[in-house]
């Protein structure tokens, strides 16, 4: 039985020109910040950082040098200039010196400025450094896809290399307004400090031949990005897989398996797993009814779409809100 309409949200979508499918997708990429924190360390210090599953945490050394051990390995050392994005979502430490003592962010003595940013001003005196660090979440459908993609660590050095002059600009002024902290600081500090971490990330997807892989690949290559750019701008269409193949200009058969074989799952299989994205999206994000995001991504009831959320994420569109607003 088909359950789905024939419901466009946006009957323009499939009209406007199409672009680069990777441009579009990036244009939609934003952050959300969770903690924000502006530090000045003193040796010897050592910070221990729990888990964040899900979540990204970055860091900017805007002053001084630090080391950062994840665990795998060797500490590594973090210098002025240095950004630092660190998508695994597991506990890593930030240490003055290799083999310092580290406490844990609930034992430090950190300031709140307000809801979402503090201060910590902390160590045995001795030298110092300057550290912002973060905790965001990437808005976006396909995050969870870019995020398994994503390495353990980005790392930029935006002062000492040929980084783009706006990025080291921005890095400076950050670092600036940091050790000011005039009326508002806080709130200027926090919207370039998501804008820099975007930047890595966009930094690392536009480096082919280290992002060529998974679901990036398919978004990279002309024909299967063209039919992803399709259900990304109208995930409401009643799509079939002739359909889709004629938006990448491609026969049938041939379209099913390239796109299977560079996205990883098949081209019905994505449009449903799209669709359960954003529906999620827009239940945790608007007050809109179940049945209104039901029609609006194009099924014919709302008990149909209650099945289909189910069996994507384990319970039912209306557990997923009601979590969401408890937290």
């Amino acid at each position: 039985m088909n359950t789905r309409s024939p419901h466009v949200s946006d009957p323009n979508a499939l009209a406007r020109p199409l672009g680069d499918p990777l441009g579009e997708i990036l244009h939609l990429l934003k952050l959300t910040g969770t903690f924000y924190c502006q530090s000045r360390l003193t040796a010897p210090w050592g910070i221990d950082i729990p888990a964040f599953p899900g979540l990204l945490t970055f860091a900017m050394v805007t002053g001084g040098r630090c080391w950062l051990n994840t665990g795998n390995g060797d500490p590594v050392p973090v210098e002025q200039g240095n950004l630092l994005v660190l998508t695994g979502g597991t506990e890593h430490s930030f240490l003055s010196e290799p083999g310092a003592q580290c406490k844990t962010l609930e034992e430090l003595p950190i300031r709140r400025v307000s809801q979402i940013y503090e201060t910590l001003e902390y160590g045995g005196g001795g030298p110092a450094t300057n550290l912002i660090y973060g905790i965001v979440r990437i808005d976006h459908a396909a995050s969870g896809m870019l995020m398994e993609l994503l390495p353990d660590v980005l790392k930029i050095d935006t002062w000492n290399t040929g980084s783009s002059g706006w990025l080291q600009g921005t890095l400076q002024f950050i670092a600036r307004e940091a050790e000011e902290l005039r009326p508002g600081g806080e709130t200027v500090i926090t919207r370039l400090a998501d804008i820099v971490v975007i930047e890595a990330i966009r930094n690392w997807i536009n480096t082919p031949s280290q992002a060529d892989k998974g679901w990036l690949r398919g978004v990279r290559d002309p024909q299967i990005g063209r039919a992803l750019v399709a259900i990304h701008r109208a995930p409401a269409q009643d799509w079939t897989v002739a359909s889709l193949a004629d938006a990448a200009r491609m026969s049938r058969s041939a379209f099913a398996a390239r796109f299977t074989d560079f996205v990883g799952m098949s081209a019905m299989r994505y449009l449903a797993f799209w669709r359960m994205q954003l529906a999620r999206e827009r239940l945790q994000e608007t007050s809109q009814s179940i049945a209104t995001i039901a029609a609006d991504l194009g099924y014919l009831s709302e008990p149909a779409f209650n099945r289909a959320f189910k069996r994507v994420f384990g319970e039912p569109p209306g557990g997923i809100r009601r979590r969401h607003r408890q937290a």
